[in-house]
């Protein structure tokens, strides 16, 4: 595995934060070369739960690996092999987590598009694990934003061709009422077990990196390649009017290009679906509240008037900035550009950032 030389943007403040790595390889070199990292960032985003649930994750693991062999994932080999090798539970379950929230944004400056996204998620540990891995498909090399022993892609820049993330889409609703969320996501939750055998949504955007050449086939394969949970896509390219958002459900899509901001509700919102909320909201507030919460954080950062392409994240500020806030990413395929940060909760209600902003500029 090689390591790259990341330009880094010093922030002012007087502390140092380590630098974000910026290494080469594949998903299954990153975990075995930094196995030590992958079990603290195992570590850390299981010290949420209770001590005594923390025994169930061998069980977990094995639900979680029974259903991803049955799905439609190309990439269970290498799961496979990097929980083999470094030999501990967590990784099937890492590896099962698509579900993340996030806040994102494409936006064109001088005719060059570009892209921020936050991504939120309540489990320590993301901001300050993170690497920016350099991996090479059929259709050319790639920067992912991600995880040793991680092995899907939600944030990445592939030079010259596109950059895309994931976002959590909004939760199908069986019942109204807050406090029956918990029985909602269950049934969810069973019915992709138990019902669907499609390609996760974040394996589907680490093939699309691997194989599409252009910004074109891109858009058709996030659009038309069924998914096994419902997932919104923000999509650029590198030429003029080439940015999108694609909302999916698991077999059927729908494209927006005049409004490229997205959070984790639909735009304009569909009945029956809910808009995601934050782990201190799941049995408090009403559907409307978690609607609003998601529509005030896209809203937010699609009436920011400043430049994507300035140095920093001028952008990240409330509410897109929230408790759960791990990561700021901005990136340009035009430009070759991708720019990175982590936050994690330092005792304030707000994360505060914990690496240097490491910036790729080929």
């Amino acid at each position: 595995m090689q390591t790259f030389e990341a330009g880094v943007a010093l922030d002012p403040a007087p502390r140092r934060r380590p630098a974000i790595p910026v290494v080469e390889g594949s998903p299954t070199e990153h975990a075995c070369q930094n196995a030590d990292r992958a079990r603290a960032l195992r570590d850390d985003c299981f010290s949420v739960f209770p001590p005594v649930l923390r025994p169930l994750l061998p069980v977990s693991d094995k639900i979680a690996r029974y259903w991803l062999r049955r799905s439609a994932s190309p990439y269970v080999h290498e799961i496979d092999e990097i929980a083999d090798r470094l030999g501990f539970p967590g990784v099937w379950m890492l590896n099962n987590s698509y579900q993340w929230g996030c806040t994102a944004l494409a936006r064109e400056e001088d005719g060059v598009p570009w892209l921020a996204r936050s991504l939120d998620w309540p489990f320590p540990g993301l901001g300050r694990h993170t690497d920016i891995v350099r991996t090479k498909g059929s259709a050319g090399a790639y920067f992912n934003v991600t995880w040793p022993g991680y092995v899907g892609v939600l944030t990445a820049m592939a030079p010259g061709r596109f950059a895309a993330c994931l976002n959590q889409a909004p939760m199908w609703r069986r019942t109204q009422h807050a406090w029956l969320r918990p029985y909602d996501m269950a049934a969810n939750s069973i019915d992709t077990f138990a019902r669907v055998r499609d390609i996760p949504p974040d394996q589907l955007l680490r093939q699309v990196f691997e194989e599409c050449p252009d910004y074109g086939r891109a858009r058709m394969k996030l659009e038309q390649t069924p998914v096994a949970r419902p997932v919104i896509y923000a999509l650029i390219g590198c030429a003029p009017g080439q940015s999108c958002v694609i909302e999916r459900t698991e077999t059927e899509f729908t494209t927006r290009e005049g409004e490229t901001s997205a959070a984790n509700d639909w735009l304009p919102q569909r009945p029956g679906w809910e808009a995601r909320m934050s782990a201190s909201r799941f049995l408090k507030n009403a559907p409307e509240d978690a609607a609003a919460h998601c529509e005030s954080r896209r809203f937010g950062l699609a009436q920011w008037d400043g430049r994507l392409s300035a140095p920093g994240f001028a952008w990240l500020k409330p509410p897109v900035l929230n408790g759960y806030t791990r990561l700021a990413v901005t990136m340009s395929p035009a430009c070759s550009s991708l720019r990175v940060a982590g936050f994690e909760l330092q005792g304030q209600d707000l994360p505060e950032q914990v690496t240097e902003i490491s910036e790729i500029g080929l």
